[in-house]
């Protein structure tokens, strides 16, 4: 059947939409980023198991030098970590910063950590199928400009890879681009950064064709970074009036032209990832904004949860300008979200945690109704980690090694509470029939018939 050019290009301009929003096969069967090849923290290939301990499918168990909270990325048969290593050198001493702000609330949970030791900020390379270290590369060897969260580190922030370069940041301390086998190739230094109560750095950078951008909302003058990921060479830079937040940005192809998203706590805005121009912008969310962006069928959805609640659903085609108020936004649920985990997406669901603790609520994404909330999650309480969606599965990995894993859909059923001996700040990660769980101390291989 022959069609009309016109009638042609509407029934092709989707598909060709669609095609420039999915990742390729080959992304599809890595771990490439933060929160996976689709960015909506879905391992879309993976079918892992649904209960382990310490004497039960672990297929290895590798100790990690250092302490890194980053979550692992999976190239092929190389998993890429991140960790800061104390050396027995002493720099200036630090001083801890207040960690209360006199409103009569409980924030001893949020205590910085400082320290006088100089540290190795280092790329390690974990072999896939062994668990053994391939190479380990000391990017930078400092003293921390400033402290990080009780329960943070010097390298929480996670790698990226475009299956050639691995673009490793660490915050303060700058971005690193090495190849596959460990060698730097080049790095950029932007400063030191501010953050709110010292609770570090956290936001993880992002890839876009020939793209690597960098997000640095602090105390200080805030900045979005847009580098050639072959030279690190600038290609676009803007001030941003923010505040300090730990969202990682995102990029998203729309009606044939992208988006570049970024979630803070004055504005969530999107911008032209070619030159940087303004396309919306809306506020709304709370301070402290952790939880990245997520995208499906032309929408996009934001979360926060610190000393208040906040998500939103953006319909991308009515988005232009300053949309607080305008119909741009189909729906809001302001009530048990999300606080530093970030939210699931997935066949039209949205997953998430209630500020850190163990209560899940499962929303439809399309116009935000509720299917279940707040329903307590057995043996979890703390969750520093974000969920896994997983072979039908939904994956949480409590602070204190007790994980849940629940099945997707409108209905909740707990299928399986598991423990490891290990605190876990670090998200899973799953490829194929492997679930990988990055703890203080060890790096775990999950899987069907280990011991």
């Amino acid at each position: 059947m022959k069609f009309p050019i016109p009638l042609l290009a509407a029934l092709l301009l989707p598909l060709l939409s669609l095609s420039a929003q999915q990742p390729s096969g080959e992304m599809l069967k890595n771990w490439n980023q933060w929160r996976g090849p689709l960015e909506n923290g879905v391992a879309p290939e993976s079918q892992p198991v649904v209960e382990w301990s310490e004497s039960q499918n672990i297929k290895w168990k590798t100790a990690i030098p250092g302490i890194g909270h980053a979550t692992p990325i999976i190239w092929e048969n190389q998993i890429i970590l991140l960790s800061a290593v104390p050396t027995d050198k002493a720099g200036p001493t630090k001083e801890a910063s207040d960690a209360g702000e006199g409103n009569g609330e409980d924030t001893s949970w949020m205590n910085a950590t400082t320290t006088d030791r100089v540290h190795q900020f280092t790329v390690i390379s974990v072999d896939r199928p062994t668990g053994e270290i391939l190479w380990k590369t000391v990017v930078r060897e400092a003293v921390p400009y400033s402290g990080t969260h009780e329960f943070g580190s010097w390298a929480s922030n996670s790698p990226i890879t475009d299956g050639e370069r691995i673009y490793a940041y660490f915050g303060s301390m700058g971005l690193y681009c090495l190849d596959l086998s460990g060698k730097v190739l080049w790095e950029r230094d932007f400063g030191r950064m501010e953050k709110r109560m010292d609770f570090g750095d956290g936001s993880s950078p992002t890839l876009y064709k020939d793209k690597v951008i960098v997000v640095r909302d602090h105390e200080g003058p805030s900045s979005i970074h847009v580098l050639n990921k072959f030279s690190g060479e600038t290609i676009w830079e803007k001030e941003r009036d923010e505040i300090s937040a730990w969202s990682t940005p995102r990029v998203v192809e729309y009606n044939g032209s992208a988006q570049l998203i970024t979630a803070a706590s004055n504005k969530a805005r999107s911008y032209n990832p070619e030159n940087g121009d303004l396309i919306w912008e809306c506020s709304g969310l709370t301070g402290n904004v952790i939880p990245c962006p997520l995208y499906e069928d032309g929408r996009v959805y934001l979360m926060s949860g610190f000393r208040g609640t906040a998500s939103m659903a953006i319909d991308l085609s009515k988005a232009r300008g300053d949309i607080t108020n305008s119909d741009a936004i189909v729906w809001r649920y302001n009530v048990n979200t999300s606080y530093t985990p970030s939210p699931v997406l997935l066949d039209g669901r949205l997953y998430f945690l209630r500020s850190n603790n163990g209560f899940l609520t499962c929303l439809n994404a399309a116009d935000g109704s509720i299917n279940y909330e707040a329903v307590n999650l057995e043996g979890v309480s703390t969750i520093f980690t974000s969920p896994l969606g997983a072979g039908g599965n939904l994956y949480v990995v409590g602070t204190k090694g007790t994980s849940c894993v629940v099945k997707l859909g409108p209905t909740y059923e707990l299928l399986s509470t598991n423990t490891l001996d290990d605190s876990f700040y670090a998200s899973p990660v799953a490829l194929g029939k492997e679930l990988y769980l990055k703890g203080d101390h060890f790096l775990y291989c999950i899987a069907e018939g280990g011991e």
